[in-house]
């Protein structure tokens, strides 16, 4: 996808009207799931398997050979670091959002998760900052504005 039609996705998560924001939003989720094609999106998936499985080693094993093939596939990096978020591993999740965003500036997902790894590392203020750079991109996130409420809240 060109990147006029990404801009135009991006216009769309600014829109008033929620239903195009929502198509908006799983448009650019198919877009950075898809970046990598078949290979990439199965891989994916099968760590997501193997994750609610349980499986969390093979998980984070499959998630880690993916990056190393392909260590320019932002959701990759994404993906285990919700891994890692959800076995409370948060400096590491931290890392691999970090990367994400730096591959792909836009990736409200991996700023969201930003914000909740600062958030349960106790640095409300960056985390603040995070859940922000994720609302310039999805201004009508209610979990984001929440979230900056209540780490204001911690912070006061």
């Amino acid at each position: 996808m060109d990147s006029l039609s990404i801009n135009s996705l991006l216009e769309e998560l600014k829109n008033p009207d929620v239903i195009v924001r929502e198509q908006a939003t799983r448009k650019l989720w198919r877009i950075w799931f898809q970046q990598k094609g078949i290979y990439g999106l199965e891989r994916i998936d099968h760590s997501q398997k193997l994750l609610d499985a349980g499986e969390i080693t093979e998980a984070e094993a499959t998630l880690t050979e993916l990056i190393k093939d392909q260590p320019d596939f932002a959701e990759a990096w994404n993906r285990r670091a919700f891994l890692y978020y959800s076995i409370a591993n948060y400096r590491k999740s931290l890392l691999d959002c970090q990367k994400a965003v730096q591959l792909n500036s836009i990736h409200f997902g991996a700023l969201h998760g930003m914000g909740l790894c600062y958030a349960a590392l106790g640095d409300y203020g960056k985390a603040i900052q995070a859940f922000q750079r994720a609302l310039e991109i999805q201004p009508y996130s209610l979990v984001n504005q929440k979230l900056i409420l209540e780490c204001t809240f911690r912070i006061s």
